[in-house]
């Protein structure tokens, strides 16, 4: 699927697997999002622009690269911060900027409740983090947002995706790429991904 890249490794497959099932407690499920959520970066990463520079070695002088951009990490709130937490060591110098969107459970439609995000984003390469990609809703309002600030590229990073959700997001915005961990089946009639993990900010969480 153009624009599109599921991360079929055997370390993010083997996670994910346990993350979907249903007994796995809020503790282990945190930890596996954050786990997970470095080898979904870190391939979303491949493509970040650098310059190059000179580097002394204890032993002659070599070539090196440096990254060319700052990189902004938003987390949508609230299960991304458990993604969030996986990068300090990835990206320990990325800056963070928090969107609050809660979905409608009537509606379906993405609510804003936070905005924590810089006026002016053109000097970032832009991360989104969410666990869902389900309708797309909240994935298509903050990335309107962000593009209204002047973004040039937004990278979408999502645990699971459905194909609605990735129909939506591809039209609205297809210069832009999207990384997962899987692509699931369907929505169900209240906009849950099947087969799924359930309420990714209430497992991480437990409440």
């Amino acid at each position: 699927m153009k624009n599109v890249t599921v991360i079929d490794h055997p370390l993010v497959q083997s996670r994910l697997s346990r993350l979907r099932d249903a007994s796995t407690p809020h503790g282990e499920f945190r930890r596996l999002l954050r786990e997970l959520s470095v080898p979904l970066v870190y391939e979303a990463a491949r493509d970040l622009p650098t310059r190059s520079r000179r580097v002394k070695t204890p032993l002659a002088a070599t070539g090196g690269v440096t990254l060319a951009r700052e990189i902004l990490l938003v987390p949508i709130l609230r299960a991304a911060l458990g993604m969030l937490s996986g990068l300090d060591e990835l990206l320990p110098d990325a800056r963070v900027g928090y969107i609050g969107l809660a979905r409608n459970e009537k509606t379906l439609e993405p609510e804003w409740y936070l905005d924590k995000m810089p006026r002016r984003l053109a000097r970032y390469e832009v991360f989104l983090l969410d666990p869902m990609l389900a309708t797309g809703g909240s994935a298509l309002a903050a990335g309107e947002m962000l593009e209204r600030r002047g973004a040039r590229t937004i990278r979408f990073v999502h645990v699971l995706a459905a194909p609605e959700g990735l129909r939506i997001v591809r039209k609205r915005f297809p210069q832009s790429q999207i990384y997962t961990g899987a692509i699931d089946s369907h929505l169900n009639s209240n906009g849950y991904i099947v087969p799924g993990l359930g309420d990714a900010g209430d497992r991480c969480f437990g409440c």
